[in-house]
């Protein structure tokens, strides 16, 4: 009879032990979006733009069986910060855990961010890819914010901003000491010509910190859309030093001897574009020479045009050689941040 009631009990509680089990499993909320970034994580803790057949990430797509493999083939060469690979995921991974308490989520953001540290170079910059070296994949990259957008994760956990209080608290010194390492590296690529301070090129050579050229219509040059988010970036801190508040004065202050009043990049023809007048426009050009400061182009052939008529038409169509960049930068944000610094 004994026997009995203890394979009871013992009955009893394997269900209640089991029924437990089931509800904190339902408990366990869930993203869509953050769920599929973890099938993408790889295995260095970054994330690829495209899978190893080129295929861009969407995280809108269905994991079907076809892509989950794809995904698998994907090695950790294909890690990168370029067009915000890895900070985005990292970004959305922390507010997805603020909003569902999903333990994975957070765990797989901070394998993210010891990628980004471990990414840096000692001087302080970050290439467009870790560990590959191939090209200009090493260069230090702040074309399409790559640099910016990693040592904006390293302010977020610095300050403990945007979500990333969450962040485990040993990451803090970290975080400092990647930002002071990448602000040294932004203050020695600023360009200077005979002796006056500028803006600052899309890629470095790594090891010389001299302006680099990317594909072969992007020249060695200043880059004035990648130049705003630096700016951006160093307007973001707090207590900034002399020399930071110099670099961002100087930097306003080159484009506002350089934007163009009265013109704008529209469309001239099918499939062709050119500078049209618009009397309220101002803009800029993509890239300047790094001694005249006249707008520069890059075509396929590796040329270099100094007028944008003598750019091959699919070039011409097929990128953005001007555009409004500093604008806003130069009606609203300095001006407001400029009266909080005002010394």
């Amino acid at each position: 009879m004994k026997n009995i009631i203890h394979i009871i009990i013992a009955c009893i509680t394997l269900t209640s032990c089991a029924t437990a089990q089931n509800v904190a499993k339902s408990e366990v909320k869930t993203d869509s979006i953050a769920e599929k970034m973890l099938v993408y994580q790889l295995s260095n803790g970054a994330w690829p733009k495209q899978l190893h057949d080129k295929s861009v990430v969407k995280y809108e797509l269905p994991l079907t069986e076809e892509l989950r493999e794809k995904i698998k083939a994907t090695s950790y060469m294909h890690a990168t910060i370029d067009n915000a690979a890895t900070s985005r995921e990292i970004n959305a991974l922390v507010l997805a855990y603020k909003n569902t308490g999903n333990e994975a989520y957070l765990e797989a953001a901070e394998k993210g961010i010891d990628y980004l540290l471990k990414a840096q170079y000692a001087n302080g910059g970050w290439p467009q890819y870790y560990p590959d070296k191939s090209s200009y994949r090493a260069e230090i990259t702040y074309n399409d914010n790559a640099m910016i957008n990693a040592l904006t994760i390293m302010l977020n956990i610095a300050y403990k901003a945007n979500g990333f209080d969450v962040v485990d608290a040993k990451y803090i010194p970290k975080a400092e000491d990647a930002m002071k390492r990448g602000i040294d590296c932004i203050l020695k690529t600023q360009v200077t010509q005979n002796g006056k301070k500028t803006i600052w090129a899309a890629q470095y050579d790594e090891n010389k910190l001299t302006p680099a050229k990317a594909r072969a219509f992007e020249p060695a040059s200043l880059s004035t859309g990648e130049s705003v988010g630096v700016i951006r970036f160093l307007m973001k801190l707090k207590n900034p030093s002399a020399e930071v508040k110099t670099a961002i004065k100087t930097a306003v202050a080159w484009f506002e001897s350089t934007k163009i009043v009265g013109l704008k990049y529209d469309k001239i023809a099918e499939k062709d574009k050119g500078l049209v007048a618009a009397p309220e426009a101002v803009t800029w050009a993509r890239f300047y020479d790094l001694e005249t400061n006249k707008p520069i182009f890059g075509d396929r052939d590796n040329s270099i045009k100094d007028r944008i008529e003598d750019v091959s038409q699919e070039r011409r169509y097929g990128y953005a050689w001007y555009g409004t960049f500093a604008q806003n930068l130069l009606e609203k944000e300095y001006p407001k941040w400029l009266k909080a610094h005002t010394d």
